[in-house]
């Protein structure tokens, strides 16, 4: 149990410091086939490429961590 909430601990703490650095990244929500779509006062903004990319990085990451 401990080791679980340190894990969670860790992870809680680098999403908060991608959120607070995350409008610096110039790249991040500007990938090419991010959907983004203004008409009048409504915009609809998607970046779903942008979140495969962070979910790739994501994966690498955590295999080679917790590789057996």
């Amino acid at each position: 149990m401990g080791k679980s909430l340190i894990f969670l601990g860790v992870i809680l703490i680098a999403a908060g410091i991608l959120i607070s650095i995350g409008g610096k990244i110039p790249f991040m929500g500007n990938l090419p086939g991010d959907i983004h779509f203004k008409s009048g006062n409504t915009e609809i903004y998607f970046p779903w490429v942008t979140c495969l990319l962070i979910s790739f990085l994501g994966t690498i990451i955590l295999n080679i961590f917790f590789r057996h």
